[in-house]
């Protein structure tokens, strides 16, 4: 039995931080929290005890969009997804969601069974987010427009066997013919649906939304902006509290005022994300995303051919860093976002983004500069890497 207790530590809870604070854990799940020595009361002569000395303790990091890192592309094979999961994890994310960009539908079908298989053997891969092939060639970003095409039913259907119940979420542009019966036929399966890459106005946003839509894409990036006589996409997802914003926090693709504007419009229902590509906790240099080639210069990812932004080189705990240094969120509010609030638009609200009793015992220990001296997930601590502050 795996028996653990973490004290002494500045406990990030919902709202709150409690002091001199403690988490105990068996096995896999967090089985008591509290203040002061009540700890002691949790422990055997097999319990791993942990001083926090006065440092942070937050709940795990679950990333819904992430694309790579440490020099490797989830797209590329189940060895690739592991370099890159290192790399994350030791930066603090404890459950990840393996985002594949657009391609052929063989590809996709391969890339979805091999993360099902992933994810059937290891707890920390949530599943798969498909961030196209059904996004509008207008706001296609980093995706190859070759690889984009209108939704069928039959198309979803063989993803859907292939994922075989892991398909965790998927972008989709809500304009395209046929994405009315996709939004329903995935919100049926038990899929979230993310408005993204869209050219979608604010009645057709809501629209969507009305069809089961849950989440938009990197809120800013690939849509239509806020116009006062035309509110477009943004304005209609932060209207309707069923909806979850997903927002890149590099200081990049959307400035950290901005960011503080959308905090204060949706408050509790905005998800950090990384979108992180190849290049996190790696290098600038040349990489691939999908068949397109990227080049990053000083952690700046952009397409090698027109410059769009292709993803970044984010990884959580600099998005939590930056939404308390940068945008000015409470420490309780930036750590939610990157957990409790990203762990419900996938529909894991019960067991993942909180250290209370009965949730999974993930965790991260944060310095007082918010930078990683520990990560544990499902009870383990997991190994950290000479270049994690990246």
């Amino acid at each position: 039995m795996n028996n653990h207790v973490i004290h002494s530590a500045q406990l990030v809870t919902g709202s709150e931080i409690v002091d001199d604070g403690w988490v105990a854990w068996q096995n896999d799940t967090i089985v008591a929290t509290g203040a002061g020595d009540e700890w002691r009361a949790h422990t055997t002569n097999e319990t791993t005890v942990t001083d926090a000395a006065g440092n942070f303790l937050t709940a795990g990091f679950v990333d819904i969009h992430c694309h790579g890192a440490n020099g490797a592309a989830f797209d590329d094979g189940p060895d690739a997804i592991r370099t890159a999961l290192r790399a994350h994890r030791a930066t603090g994310t404890t459950r990840s969601v393996i985002s594949l960009v657009s391609g052929d539908h063989a590809s996709l079908v391969r890339s979805l069974a091999t993360i099902a298989e992933l994810a059937a053997n290891d707890p920390l891969v949530l599943g798969s987010h498909l961030e196209g092939p059904f996004l509008h060639h207008s706001f296609k970003g980093a995706h190859s427009p070759d690889a984009l095409r209108n939704p069928t039913a039959r198309e979803i259907d063989e993803l859907l066997a292939a994922a075989n119940g892991t398909l965790r979420q998927i972008t989709l542009a809500p304009e395209l013919d046929g994405a009315s019966e996709a939004i329903a036929q995935l919100s049926a399966a038990g899929v979230t649906v993310a408005i993204g890459h869209t050219s979608a106005d604010y009645d057709q946003t809501l629209a969507a939304i009305d069809a089961g839509a849950r989440l938009l894409t990197h809120t800013f990036n690939a849509m239509h902006g806020i116009h006062h006589r035309e509110p477009g996409p943004i304005t209609a997802a932060i209207s309707r509290e069923a909806m979850i914003l997903e927002v890149i926090n590099d200081g990049v693709h959307v400035h950290p005022e901005v960011v503080k504007m959308l905090f204060a419009s949706a408050p509790g229902r905005v998800a950090l994300v990384t979108d992180a590509m190849a290049a996190a906790c790696s290098h600038d240099g040349h990489y691939r995303l999908g068949s397109l080639d990227v080049t990053v210069t000083d952690g700046v990812a952009r397409l090698s051919n027109g410059g769009s932004i292709a993803g970044s080189t984010l990884t959580m705990d600099a998005a939590v860093r930056r939404a308390v240094t940068e945008v000015g969120l409470t420490l309780p509010q930036a750590a939610a976002a990157a957990s409790a609030v990203p762990a419900r638009a996938i529909g894991r609200s019960g067991d993942l983004g909180s250290l209370a009793p009965g949730y999974a015992a993930d965790a991260v220990l944060l310095d007082a500069d918010l930078r990683v001296l520990g990560v544990w997930a499902a009870g383990h601590a997991l190994p950290q890497l000479e270049h994690s502050d990246a």
